[in-house]
């Protein structure tokens, strides 16, 4: 198993830039796809950024695609994802997303391990 802490996340202005880190737990960090999702107010959690077991592979969701990265190290046992360009409308939590199956995506169904999630709030 793989525990998740995420940190990072704040209230920031328009146009403004956060880190987020996802920490874990465990020696086989390198193991696991990981991903980022995010849920705002009355919205179902929504696939942001995935990233294979070295790191080598990613991909994003077209509403964020060309603002944000996503990367990980893996001797740091440690995800990030470095957001730039924060609009109102990444307002939500945003939780990260571990999977030991050979292949990861999208669906949130395809993750086994969730963090609590951390907020991001951009005001206008």
């Amino acid at each position: 198993q793989v525990q998740l802490v995420e940190s990072g996340g704040g209230l920031v202005q328009a146009g403004g830039s956060l880190r987020l880190s996802c920490a874990a737990s465990g020696r086989t960090f390198s193991r696991y796809h990981l991903a980022w999702f995010r849920q705002a107010p009355g919205k179902e959690r929504e696939f942001v950024a995935r990233i294979s077991t070295s790191g080598s592979s990613t991909s994003y969701a077209d509403s964020v695609k060309g603002r944000v990265v996503i990367s990980r190290d893996n001797s740091k046992n440690t995800m990030y994802l470095q957001m730039n360009n924060l609009k109102p409308e990444d307002t939500a939590v945003y939780s990260c997303a571990a999977t030991e199956r050979s292949y990861s995506g999208s669906y949130r169904s395809l993750y086994d391990y969730w963090g609590q999630g951390t907020q991001v709030t951009v005001s206008s």
